[in-house]
């Protein structure tokens, strides 16, 4: 059993957006720094984590250049685009198949 597989890269780019969606809300938030602080750390470091595993990724032909580089190089502003880039991806093979 390979520890790579599409579905845990992909529920690790839903984790780091919704570490992103609660960094935006305690920036947003007067009063939240501490919670700004350490959802900014845990995105910085996923960030760093995800670009890894995107790099894996890709060399066990997991995912593709596409999806790697959604994740990889936009996720570090904005992770909703790599796991819309998943979404995409998922429903484009089930109507190919």
């Amino acid at each position: 059993m390979t520890v790579l597989t599409w579905n845990r890269l992909k529920w690790a780019s839903f984790t780091h957006s919704a570490v992103y969606l609660v960094l935006l809300v305690a920036w947003a938030i007067p009063g939240l720094a501490p919670v700004e602080f350490v959802f900014g750390l845990a995105h910085g470091l996923g960030w760093f984590a995800m670009c890894a595993l995107m790099i894996a990724g890709l060399k066990a032909r997991v995912v593709n250049i596409r999806l790697a580089t959604a994740v990889a190089v936009i996720g570090a502003v904005g992770p909703f685009i790599g796991s819309a880039e998943f979404v995409r991806q998922e429903r484009v093979a089930a109507r190919a198949s």
